[in-house]
């Protein structure tokens, strides 16, 4: 079964993406959560000449997304946390306050976004992260967890 993806979809596709996929997890799940629509041939067609005319406003979104990608290898990203003794921190860092820190430094980048490699961090230390800022631009960057 042929689907059009209306959201990205996590090990499936990005946005207006046409996918395979099998009938039961298109028919069952896609289609009712509003993630993709069935390809038929005029959806199809109707989606191509959508697709040439969004040509031109993605590649200023993926400028962009390189402008955003250069800004975070030149910027020293350092997130604050209480810490109780040894260094162990009270909670844990996550993708939203990795997120505010970027905003912090002028970088705005969605948590959704944003993966942290080793997660949980639960000490103080220098951990790595990406971002997916484009489905061509995908940064891994650096940042420091520092005490309170």
């Amino acid at each position: 079964m042929e689907v059009i993806l209306k959201k990205n979809v996590d090990k499936l596709g990005y946005k207006d993406e046409v996918v395979t996929v099998k009938d039961g997890y298109g028919r069952n799940f896609l289609i009712p959560q509003g993630y993709a629509k069935l390809a038929t041939q005029s959806a199809k067609k109707a989606h191509e000449e959508i697709m040439k005319q969004k040509a031109h406003k993605e590649s200023k979104i993926k400028e962009d997304a390189l402008a955003v990608a250069v800004k975070l290898e030149s910027v020293t990203i350092k997130v604050v946390a209480k810490v109780g003794e040894k260094g162990k921190i009270f909670g844990s860092v996550n993708t939203v306050v990795l997120s505010e820190a970027l905003k912090k430094e002028g970088i705005d980048i969605d948590r959704k976004s944003l993966k942290i490699i080793e997660e949980p961090i639960k000490e103080i230390g220098t951990y790595n992260a990406s971002a997916n800022l484009h489905k061509d631009v995908k940064k891994s960057f650096e940042f420091e967890v520092i005490g309170e």
